[in-house]
């Protein structure tokens, strides 16, 4: 079960949520992600740093993705991030450069939807962040939206949940729109 630590009122960014852990709602979210797209004919984009291709992996083994999977970049050196997906300078681990990677994807595939994850897998600090702060952005046609988590465990567990947790947030994004 996460975590969920006090941040600095500084730290907030509009449009920023905290959510609970990824156990709380998920009923096979990959299902309800090839579902909602194939039948409204519209397509997903997966941008990745903290969990390297494991959304993209997930998301891709779904029977007829073809159909509406474009495609994912593992953004895990900062430089790909700036010059690939459009990320502006700077740290790398919050909910602006999370926003900035998943618009950056959708325009690159031209994607309806697109996923973004970034955060700290640990076992130590990033950019004086406490291993398991995870942001993750979807990204839809109508804006995009950034979530705020807090994982615990070692750095495979915390790539396992943020996994879990985007391909939940986005089957909910998609669902709403």
């Amino acid at each position: 079960m996460p975590v969920l630590r006090q941040q600095s009122a500084s730290t907030p960014v509009l449009g920023e949520t905290r959510r609970p852990g990824y156990k709380e709602r998920m009923t096979d979210p990959q299902d309800q992600i090839a579902e909602a797209l194939s039948r409204s004919n519209r397509s997903a984009a997966a941008a990745e740093s903290l969990t390297g291709g494991n959304v993209s992996a997930a998301l891709s083994a779904i029977e007829g993705a073809s159909d509406w999977f474009l495609g994912g970049v593992v953004a895990y050196a900062e430089t790909v991030k700036f010059d690939l997906l459009g990320v502006q300078r700077g740290q790398v681990v919050n909910a602006r450069a999370a926003r900035q990677m998943a618009t950056g994807v959708a325009e690159l595939f031209g994607a309806d939807f697109a996923v973004a994850t970034t955060g700290v897998g640990g076992p130590g600090q990033q950019e004086n962040l406490p291993p398991g702060t995870v942001y993750i952005a979807v990204a839809s046609r109508e804006g995009c939206e950034v979530r705020w988590y807090e994982f615990e465990g070692d750095p495979a567990k915390v790539v396992e949940q943020t996994t879990l947790r985007a391909l939940q947030d986005l089957a909910d994004t998609i669902a709403d729109g």
